[in-house]
């Protein structure tokens, strides 16, 4: 049992609410592209040094930037005129028992094999240009230096598995919170459900990726504002273009009046869009990041996918950083566990914030609060002696989702 946690019994549903703010960015949103390389780099890194020495290594990768480059775009082609820059920061062990770990070539492979996986239009060795500031940090707290019996001191650059005290005692590394909630609003899930309705069962080869959507629902009734992206080689002329942007509208409004037919949706797209200029959301990649914009870890969707306006989220830069011990982003995962297991065994939505604090121990959160609302057709939330159980076994399943963690299992971005 915690020894601090709040249990607030909510009145009503966060759907019930008079109004909602919801927005998301898609997969090919600088931000969300930021936050997913990092994780990305995290994975390779992680796994890399699983395999060889037998733990994952401390890093961090949470400071990863993409920085745009320049296109000229026209109907039917488009051309990279200024490579796309991509900001490799953060810090890495960069040896084991002395023996010295490949450090910038894994992360610079990984990111070039990132880039085309999603970018075949990029020739990734000519559109992609590496800035690699990682480096081999220090820890706070190693005084005396590398050669001292003092494990901080040798944080960067273990020489045995003994200087990693989290295989014995798994604590906290940071004084910061991590949040998830269950399950999503109808709204939350219709802006969820954009992305994958505009792919269809095959995508079109026109849809770009850099999708941006923002709902905003006052009682029943939804306004949806979409940012489309349509890749030139797939389009060309003005007709196609126009074609294409009112498939895409039609597409979302059967799908709303099909599977919310309690709410009331309207949808806007490419609301810049001046067919007379033109001035079209027509790129070359389908993502800003080919014209200049920046995407950077954390200024993205918050965990769960979503940047919703009335729940509780940490502003922690989650993605990229260490997946065995990092508060903030552990937390995020502990509190989905919550949230996930209130609804699955009681039926009731729930909303979990937790606290951790430097060097406690990950298992027992400085302090934990879990909002948990009625369910539909319920009058009230359970009691506490109900969901107390439910957290503790979340908060003890905590130290076995590293593997999910790297898998991609939990939805950081």
């Amino acid at each position: 049992m915690i020894s601090d946690f709040t249990y607030v019994p909510a009145a009503h549903r966060r759907a019930d609410e008079p109004f909602e703010i919801v927005e998301r960015k898609g997969t090919g949103h600088p931000d969300t592209l930021a936050d997913a390389l990092a994780e990305h780099l995290s994975g390779v890194y992680s796994s890399y040094t699983r395999d060889r020495f037998g733990a994952v290594l401390h890093h961090q990768f949470d400071k990863t930037g993409i920085l745009g480059g320049r296109v000229q775009v026209g109907f039917g082609a488009g051309q990279m005129l200024a490579p796309v820059r991509v900001l490799l920061s953060g810090r890495a062990s960069g040896s084991f028992a002395g023996e010295p770990i490949p450090v910038r070539e894994l992360l610079c492979d990984a990111t070039r094999q990132f880039f085309a996986d999603r970018f075949p239009m990029l020739d990734v060795e000519q559109d992609l240009r590496m800035m690699y500031q990682v480096s081999q940090g220090d820890s706070p707290g190693g005084v005396g230096g590398k050669n001292t019996a003092n494990v901080r001191s040798r944080w960067f650059a273990p020489h045995s598995l003994d200087d990693l005290p989290e295989l014995t005692k798994l604590a906290c590394n940071d004084t910061s919170s991590g949040a998830a909630f269950s399950p999503p609003t109808p709204t939350e899930q219709l802006v969820l459900d954009v992305e994958s309705v505009l792919a269809g069962q095959e995508r079109p080869a026109w849809l770009g990726s850099d999708i941006k959507v923002m709902a905003y629902r006052t009682g029943s009734r939804v306004q949806l504002t979409c940012a489309v992206p349509q890749i030139a080689a797939h389009v060309p002329d003005l007709d196609t273009y126009l074609t294409n942007r009112e498939a895409a509208r039609a597409a979302l409004e059967r799908h709303a009046a099909d599977r919310y037919p309690a709410l009331t949706v309207q949808v806007w797209l490419n609301t810049r869009d001046d067919e007379q200029r033109p001035e079209l959301y027509l790129t070359h990649t389908g993502s800003s990041i080919e014209t200049g914009d920046e995407g950077l870890v954390g200024r993205g969707n918050r965990y769960g996918g979503l940047i919703s306006a009335m729940r509780p989220f940490t502003m922690e830069g989650i993605s990229g950083k260490n997946p065995v011990y990092h508060t903030g982003k552990v937390y995020c995962v502990a509190a989905d566990l919550i949230c996930r297991g209130v609804h699955a065994e009681l039926g009731h939505g729930a909303e979990a914030v937790l606290i951790g604090q430097s060097g406690r121990e990950l298992t027992d959160p400085w302090a934990a609060a879990v909002r948990v609302e009625p369910r539909p057709g319920a009058t009230a939330a359970p009691d506490r002696a109900a969901v107390a159980p439910l957290v503790d076994k979340a908060l003890a399943a905590l130290p076995a989702t590293v593997e999910d963690i790297l898998a991609g299992f939990y939805p950081l971005h």
